[in-house]
């Protein structure tokens, strides 16, 4: 009752999984065992001698059958050899009238066939199994060993007879020196580790654990996927070398445990041989619950003996097979063999085979009218094709190969006409050896197949992934291919509707760190493989592009800057305080409305110069004082509108001299003032004084800061400049003063003229007089001063077009704080209070 409840879950979980299966092609295979082993079933190998004898004239067979048990992993084997030599017997144009006959040769599956030879003997005396014999005449015979390598050393040792292995491919048995009658069916694994690392760069795997025994294979494939993955940006996460011997182990397993179960590497590597150290680990591994992507070889074909149904235990095992054709006919043979013409049981073969996979056919889906009653019910309402190991597809080719090399031998005598000397067993098998080691064929499936290794051979890789179902069922899924030979693009062929055994079809993912995405650089971790990195944010106008894992981030050339993302560069707009902005538009008026006042007062001034008011204050001195503010305002209008080499200039220049000639003209004003009040008898040499120092005091001032102008336009020029940094995405040009040291002494020179008028005009603000304008002076000159001792530090705190916009201001307010402090005051009497515009004695002395 277990087993029919167990059987029905199966069965219903194959239903399902059909569902997952592509039907287009034979391409999904489900595998069948039995979750253990019957009682009898070792795990032992066979070997088989191959040799010609004349054809049989009869089909005389064994009335009486007798069961018995080989090994379970064995049965494909004996299958397979009973149908390639009953295919080849059945060809006219190989071997005619000749019968290839097959015997066992070693191990406990000698004894299982030898202790049926003793029975039948007893019946009858007569041998009539179909291709099988149990014992072997004087002629050579050849011997097909495998899958085991090891197995097959000890018997190619203690042999002179020419010896085929049919397990993979393996470099200890290519060595023609030690062993020159052994011979591989199998092709080299040449190209493993370029298909390997391409499934690993096609699923962006770059973060790898590798698994290896320690062999002389084993080492090879460490050293070779090295070199390849080191070459595109592949990172082995460990390397476990599983050592051969048991006791050594033991002693290391539970640190390859603890390695494996912690490693962030979802994506593992195993090679080596099965039955071994290395095999205990990785069942050790899936017991443990490691979820992990397996990449293996063909012979890693395992079936796990987990009753619980998880999906999620792990995504799956991907396995590496050398192409193989398919053998329609074994379908056939299977379906229509007369077993009793065969010394084993065939149906009962079926399920036991260990490894036995099976294709579903499109009209085989159906499953309705299945009962468990009977498990042969499996094979006798269903159709199934059967689908052949690499090791039982080898042995297929093997057998073949043997054939052709004594069809080969049967036309060289027939050639030289020696048929029938006979030069004894061993020159035969020396001959035999020799043909066979450079036979090259074609086999029934069309596939060509080469026995000299030693040639250039690219072979195609099958890549398949197999999921574990519990209750001892697989599903294996071819899905895709490798042919080494083609161009590096078209190596690889992945199928696009894949789907993991979690049932999605989202990639997982093996990485040490997380992509850095475009916007962002990688910083490798110290002391750690170059898959782990951290990921910064690129520096300012830099970008990583659309790819991905960017070492350096790219600089932005001037004229472009980098977006918010940072992963690309746009064009710049081009930036200045123009008369369309807004604070432009306003400073623009500004200067011109202070302009116009400026030019109105001066035409007051022209209109009334005969009023004591204007005479007082020296009306000359005030005319030189008010055009020179009406060209301190125009000139702010240089540094609005998009800037030239010649405005850059002027810019300077015009501020300069028109400020100096206007701060130097209120000096001249103050010492007027000074000299009117001081002089007790101002006589007329002294009325000249006072007339002439005016005179000589704004050339002079003048003079001087045009000597500095010149100096400073002769040695470091203004220029233009384009600022990226002050505005986000623009390009402010702006006038740089070249020399910022000459900058600042024209600067300070007009400050240290301002503070002298400053400080006369405060010493004679007391004096007496109705229209003195000590006063009025001391306050313009504490408003220059203020505004210029303030724009200092305001101007270097900004930058760019703000620059620009703070020197402006400061030209137009201190203009304005003159105009004001010393304009204003007079065109109010003058206009408002006409009445206190007259003349006023002190001490009998009349002031002007």
């Amino acid at each position: 009752m277990k087993k029919m409840c167990a059987l029905t879950i199966s069965f219903l979980l194959l239903k399902f999984s059909l569902l997952l299966c592509c039907l287009k092609e034979p391409i999904c295979f489900w595998r069948i065992k039995s979750s253990e082993y019957n009682d009898g079933d070792l795990q032992s190998e066979c070997g088989y001698f191959l040799w010609t004898m004349k054809k049989l004239m009869k089909d005389d067979f064994y009335n009486v059958r007798l069961d018995f048990r080989i090994p379970a992993s064995e049965y494909e084997f004996v299958l397979v050899m009973f149908f390639a030599t009953d295919e080849i017997n059945k060809n006219p144009d190989l071997l005619p009238n000749t019968s290839l006959v097959f015997s066992v040769m070693a191990g406990k599956c000698q004894d299982s066939l030898g202790n049926l030879d003793i029975q039948y003997m007893l019946i009858n005396d007569s041998l009539n199994y179909v291709n099988y014999v149990c014992d072997i005449d004087d002629s050579c015979a050849i011997g097909l060993t495998g899958p085991s390598w090891k197995t097959s050393l000890k018997l190619a040792i203690d042999s002179w007879t020419p010896t085929v292995f049919f397990g993979p491919f393996n470099p200890n048995l290519s060595d023609h020196d030690r062993f020159p009658n052994v011979h591989q069916i199998a092709t080299k694994d040449t190209h493993l580790s370029h298909g390997m690392v391409s499934l690993m760069l096609h699923f962006r795997w770059t973060w790898i654990g590798l698994v290896i025994s320690d062999d002389d294979q084993g080492i090879q494939l460490h050293s070779d996927l090295r070199e390849e993955s080191q070459r595109h940006g592949i990172c082995l996460a460990f390397v476990n070398v599983i050592p051969e011997t048991m006791k050594i182990y033991m002693t290391r397993g539970n640190m390859y445990d603890k390695q494996i179960m912690t490693s962030s590497a979802k994506v593992v590597i195993i090679y080596g041989e099965m039955n071994s150290t290395l095999e205990i680990s990785f069942r050790r591994w899936v017991y443990l619950g490691a979820r992990r992507i397996w990449i293996t070889t063909s012979q890693w074909d395992v079936i796990t003996n987990k009753k619980d149904f998880s999906l999620d235990l792990f995504h799956g095992t991907v396995t590496f097979a050398h192409h193989k054709g398919w053998i329609a006919k074994f379908k056939n043979f299977m379906q229509t063999m007369n077993t009793s013409k065969y010394p084993i049981n065939i149906s009962q073969s079926i399920l036991r085979w260990n490894y036995f996979n099976c294709s579903v056919s499109k009209n085989s889906i159906k499953m309705d009218h299945f009962t468990c009653k009977n498990p042969l019910e499996l094979t006798a309402l269903h159709n199934y094709d059967m689908a052949l190991s690499d090791e039982g597809y080898n042995l297929y080719n093997a057998v073949y190969a043997v054939a052709h090399t004594y069809h080969e031998h049967i036309l060289h005598q027939v050639e030289s006409q020696k048929m029938v000397e006979d030069k004894g067993k061993y020159t035969e098998c020396q001959q035999l050896a020799l043909l066979l080691k450079t036979r090259v064929f074609t086999n029934p499936v069309g596939e060509m197949v080469n026995m000299n290794h030693r040639e250039y051979q690219c072979a195609e890789y099958d890549i398949f992934i197999i999921w574990n179902f519990p209750q001892g069922l697989g599903l294996k899924v071819k899905i895709g291919s490798y042919f080494p030979c083609f161009p590096w693009s078209q190596q690889l062929h992945i199928s696009e509707d894949l789907e993991w055994a979690t049932g999605g079809t989202s990639v997982p993912s093996s990485i040490c760190s997380v992509t850095c995405t475009p916007g962002f650089r990688k910083i490798h971790q110290k002391e750690t493989a170059d898959c782990c990195f951290d990921c910064v944010q690129c520096p300012e106008n830099e970008v990583s592009n659309e790819t991905v894992d960017m070492e350096q981030c790219v600089r932005c050339p001037d004229d472009k800057y980098a977006n918010l993302e940072q992963m690309h560069c746009l064009q710049r707009a081009v930036s200045f305080l123009a008369y369309e902005d807004p604070l432009g538009m306003a400073l623009g008026c500004m200067a011109l409305s202070f302009t116009a006042i400026t030019i109105l007062v001066l035409v007051t001034f022209v209109k009334y110069k005969d009023t004591p008011i204007v005479k007082a204050n020296n009306c000359i001195l005030s005319y030189i004082l008010l055009i020179s503010l009406v060209f301190c305002f125009l000139c702010s209008l240089l540094f609005i509108g998009h800037p030239n080499q010649v405005t850059c200039i002027l810019q300077q220049t015009t501020f300069g001299l028109f400020f100096t000639v206007a701060v130097s003209t209120v000096l001249a004003k103050t010492i007027t003032v000074v000299m009117a009040f001081k002089l007790t008898t101002p006589g007329k040499r002294m009325r000249g004084m006072m007339t002439g120092a005016p005179k000589l005091v704004i050339p002079i001032c003048t003079l001087i800061q045009l000597v500095l102008c010149g100096i400073w336009l002769l040695t470091s020029p203004p220029f233009i400049e384009r600022d990226i940094q002050s505005e986000h995405g623009k390009t402010v040009i702006f006038c740089n003063k070249g020399s910022v040291l000459s900058f600042h002494v024209v600067l300070g020179y007009l400050g240290s003229l301002a503070l002298g008028s400053f400080i006369v005009a405060f010493l004679a603000r007391n004096l007496p007089d109705r229209f003195n304008e000590a006063k009025f002076l001391t306050f313009s000159m504490l408003v220059f001063c203020s505004v210029w001792i303030t724009f200092l530090p305001v101007y270097h705190s900004t930058r760019g077009k703000v620059m620009v916009v703070v020197e402006v201001f400061s030209i137009l307010a201190s203009s304005a704080g003159l105009l004001g402090c010393i304009f204003v005051p007079k065109c109010y009497v003058i206009l408002v209070r006409p009445d206190s515009n007259y003349i006023q004695k002190f001490k009998g002395k009349l002031l002007y």
